[in-house]
């Protein structure tokens, strides 16, 4: 029998066991994490809100060695340097992607690539079309391409709904390629003036960085020390400090060895993570998301073309961007949808990628630097925006509830109970061999209780 040549592939289908389990660790982490991020932004916000000025006295309180350059404000320590972590995440991350993960092969990578690309383009797309015909500024057009996977998954943890694995790990994907392309907007659109003494040192830094990744250093008294001093070369440089952190993090190694059961990358990454998650971005979040909300304010933000072009853009742009180029590119592809999955399930996940929190406010401290009565009003349109995705793709998930649930109970059950999923197993033999001797012992076991409740046997002339 000829095999046919046009079959077409299936799209958000089972994923192996191993990138499985690694996707649902890191998204566990991811999802802690957000918890901490919405907790930080929310005192945050009464914060500024209740006591402004020790807030802003807190904020905008200047430490570090002037001589380096380096005297800033603490909002500038969270957004510069701590941040710095974070994308030292996002940097190993798409490094483990582009060798071992979803994006290692061309094919299968074309259709959340694509995705996160229109989800990107789309949201400016529509700050572009609001500004042009409001007569606002399109400096802002960056801020609403981003998406904030931890809080995205935050939300998840807050309505309860349990994504299948295959649209969780798509999720990351296009966060990650999404983290991808903000750093590269960064890079181009957001650094002005460059000092290439200090960028030269920086560059030299990052080589002698790898450099003694491949030979085999180790010792985080070598990596810390000189990661620090490369980042301080690079904050100077006029270049945005926490490329630094990206260019470090993709240096890393992330596929495994004879005898490893984790790679370099991958350990790093598991050791760092709760300090960037934990940390480094909820203190962010704390330092930024402080902005006076007002009902002036709040009229401001569905007024004015700037912040109108932002929540217009996470809650509209976002979903439909990623939607339309999942779309076209199946039907292009000739990509089948998992047949457990509808389309509507992946404009919902577009919907949450509306929660753009995290990049989006730098990106918006970054575009209105000189306006800082602009810069809060954007910070406001991200949180509103970012509010209202979450409303919105939470109320979609929600109606679908009950399939995930499903689905994830079907994934995750262990009949035999030998740690590895049975959805993995039934196409073994060996599986089918096991579960019929299962059976028979529970069988067995039931018969035995049986007889036992039944009491002992008293023959045909009665109790004796």
């Amino acid at each position: 029998m000829s095999v046919p040549t046009n079959r077409r592939s299936i799209f958000l289908g089972r994923m192996p066991l191993p990138e499985r389990n690694f996707v649902a660790d890191a998204l566990r982490a991811e999802t802690v994490g957000g918890v901490l991020l919405l907790v930080a932004a929310i005192v945050a916000l009464i914060w500024a809100n209740t006591l402004s000025g020790s807030y802003e006295a807190i904020r905008d309180f200047h430490i570090g060695p002037a001589f380096l350059g380096l005297d800033l404000s603490l909002q500038h320590w969270a957004a510069n340097g701590l941040l710095a972590v974070f994308f030292f995440v996002a940097g190993i991350e798409l490094k483990r992607e582009l060798v071992v993960g979803e994006l290692r092969d061309p094919k299968a990578a074309t259709l959340p690539v694509i995705a996160a690309i229109c989800g990107m383009v789309m949201p400016a797309l529509v700050y572009v079309v609001v500004n042009v015909f409001g007569g606002g500024s399109l400096d802002g057009w960056a801020v609403p391409t981003a998406t904030d996977i931890a809080f995205a998954l935050a939300v998840l943890a807050v309505i309860g709904t349990s994504l299948p694995s295959a649209l969780r790990a798509f999720l990351l994907t296009l966060a990650v390629v999404d983290d991808l392309f903000a750093i590269l907007i960064i890079a181009v659109f957001f650094t002005s003036k460059i000092n290439f003494l200090p960028l030269g040192l920086a560059v030299v830094g990052l080589a002698v960085f790898y450099l003694l990744l491949r030979m085999g250093v180790r010792g985080w008294y070598v990596y810390v020390p000189l990661a620090v001093i490369t980042w301080a070369l690079m904050e100077n440089s006029g270049v945005h400090a926490t490329i630094a952190g990206v260019a470090m993090g993709l240096m890393l190694r992330c596929t495994r060895r004879d005898g490893e059961r984790h790679s370099l990358g991958e350990h790093i990454e598991h050791l760092v993570r709760p300090l960037s998650a934990g940390l480094a971005v909820p203190l962010f979040a704390l330092f930024s998301a402080g902005v006076t909300i007002s009902g002036s304010a709040v009229h401001e933000v569905f007024t004015r073309p700037e912040t109108l072009g932002v929540v217009l853009g996470l809650v509209a742009g976002k979903a439909l961007g990623i939607f339309g180029g999942t779309w076209v590119t199946a039907r292009f592809t000739k990509a089948q949808l998992n047949p457990d999955l509808k389309w509507p399930d992946l404009f919902a996940v577009g919907a949450l990628s509306g929660i753009g929190f995290t990049v989006s406010l730098l990106i918006g401290e970054l575009a209105f630097a000189g306006d800082l009565t602009l810069t809060d009003e954007i910070k406001a349109s991200v949180l509103i925006g970012s509010l209202l995705a979450a409303v919105f793709s939470g109320a979609l998930l929600k109606a679908r509830n009950n399939k995930y649930k499903q689905l994830c109970e079907e994934e995750e059950r262990d009949d035999d109970q030998d740690g590895i999923p049975d959805i993995y197993e039934r196409d073994k033999p060996e599986y089918h061999l096991r579960m019929a001797l299962i059976l028979e012992a529970r069988a067995a076991e039931h018969r035995r209780l049986a007889e036992v409740a039944a009491g002992p046997h008293t023959g045909d002339d009665g109790p004796a």
